[in-house]
């Protein structure tokens, strides 16, 4: 088994400036509440062409004291946020793990601010290219909106740090954070390249997911907490259901195809994808189907639920508009993913290792190469206090879960957290050096063109 990380100190980031360091204790702690969640099986290599899978033990809960949503005024505009919920965290076990390695890619995404820090003016420039402002003060959380979000991305997103809050009650710092709701990359490095030194430091966005030339900083995506248009349940419902779902088949008697289902109009790759498909012509081991979501709408959303979609031996992950939502839940399918080489990642997948955790397949050859898979398969500079916006309005559980109706809010209210932690959080790894990613990256690009050479003999 490859081992490409390394540890290293922390005395590259010495000195740097306390707002950038809260910062990434904020991104620590997000990261961390979604830790004991993710439980993706992943696909360990053994000998060629053959895959074992592997799932983090099942989580030990405690009985704790919960604290429901407070419903009294839910029928009225009078609705407000409730005090008595614990403003001190008191976990119960004082012990710690080391989190994963993909933690570490939070000092890299944060150290564009290391020399400057992060300012109010930064802040206040970033406003244009976000969709809100999100302050926390003393534990309490203020929202400022200034332009609708896709669906209910931003409020899914806010729910998920109302959550952390409730998580590690008092733990979480006086911050004032930026979220983008789109698909592409908003903050691009071009635009900061070259400036000189006096040249204004980027605006710190918050974004689901980031690119080489992109300055954007990952944040889990806004499904974690449930997609209700499309009914996708919260991760950890959802993750439930998948499991189940994929102990109906064995491995070994699933389709031996690899499928896909997804919307292919969103992206020029996927268009292509549909050329694999088979036909009276050719035959490539794939199998995909178009999803349409005006018809599942209609019908109940029978035809397009995730728990029932690990019946194939193989399942591909191909980007959307820019990364994708699906990548978790064909992770946990217990399939062996084949990843049409992706542009875009999210807050988990640099981590990931081709043929430790995916079969790597190249985007202009990707019949050629699903089929050779197939077939070998089965054989921020000064410390300042966040002051809340005049026109912000404080946001809770019981403001946030009741904005919309139906299936949201049932999904809200699954997703909730219902008493503190009873666990401190992992530790946090040091940052890779500049030379450790390198090498990490050289690594995943040889173990692909050595696929390629595979598939071309």
């Amino acid at each position: 088994m490859l081992n490409i990380f390394m540890v290293f100190g922390l005395s590259a980031f010495k000195g740097l400036v306390s707002t950038t360091a809260t910062l990434i204790f904020f991104v620590f702690l997000v990261f961390a509440a979604l830790l004991n969640w993710m439980d993706i099986p992943m696909i360990w290599e053994t000998s060629f062409g053959q895959a074992i899978f592997t799932s983090p033990s099942a989580r030990i809960h405690h009985e704790m004291i919960e604290y429901p949503l407070n419903c009294s005024n839910v029928h009225n505009l009078t609705q407000k946020c409730p005090d008595d919920y614990p403003s001190v965290f008191e976990p119960e076990e004082s012990t710690t793990a080391t989190c994963p390695d993909y933690f570490r890619w939070i000092h890299q995404d944060l150290k564009q601010w290391k020399s400057s820090g992060i300012t109010e003016d930064a802040i206040e420039r970033g406003i244009p290219s976000t969709n809100f402002r999100l302050v926390i003060v003393n534990g309490n959380a203020y929202v400022e909106k200034y332009r609708p979000a896709f669906q209910t991305r931003d409020e899914s997103t806010i729910w998920g740090i109302l959550q952390l809050l409730r998580l590690y009650p008092g733990r979480v710092p006086d911050l004032d954070l930026l979220f983008f709701t789109g698909d592409r990359t908003r903050i691009m490095k071009r635009e900061y390249k070259g400036k000189g030194p006096n040249a204004p430091s980027p605006p710190p966005v918050f974004h689901y997911c980031g690119e080489k030339a992109a300055l954007d900083i990952v944040f889990p995506d806004w499904t974690f907490w449930g997609w209700a248009e499309v009914n996708i349940m919260p991760w950890e419902q959802m993750l439930m259901a998948i499991k189940k779902g994929r102990e109906k088949i064995k491995w070994e008697e699933r389709e031996p195809y690899a499928f896909w289902k997804g919307n292919p109009r969103v992206a020029a790759d996927r268009v292509d994808l549909l050329k694999c498909n088979l036909s009276d012509k050719n035959d490539w081991n794939v199998r995909v189907y178009k999803q349409d979501w005006g018809k599942e709408i209609g019908h109940g959303f029978q035809q397009s639920k995730l728990e029932d979609q690990c019946t194939h031996r193989y399942k591909i992950y191909i980007e959307g508009a820019t990364w994708s939502v699906s990548e978790k839940y064909i992770l946990a399918c217990d399939s062996v993913t084949l990843m049409v080489k992706p542009r875009y990642y999210d807050f988990f997948s640099r981590s990931l290792v081709p043929m430790r955790h995916f079969w790597p397949i190249h985007r202009k050859n990707k019949c050629r190469d699903l089929k050779f898979a197939v077939d070998s398969g089965n054989g921020h500079t000064r410390e300042f206090k966040p002051t809340i916006p005049p026109k912000a309005q404080r946001v809770c559980d019981e403001t946030a879960a009741f904005l919309e109706k139906g299936l949201w809010t049932e999904f809200m209210v699954q997703s909730m957290v219902k008493s503190p932690s009873d666990k401190l959080p992992c530790t946090l790894p040091p940052p890779y050096e500049s030379r450790a990613i390198q090498v990490s990256l050289n690594a995943k690009e040889k173990i692909t063109k050595l696929v390629e050479t595979w598939e071309t003999e």
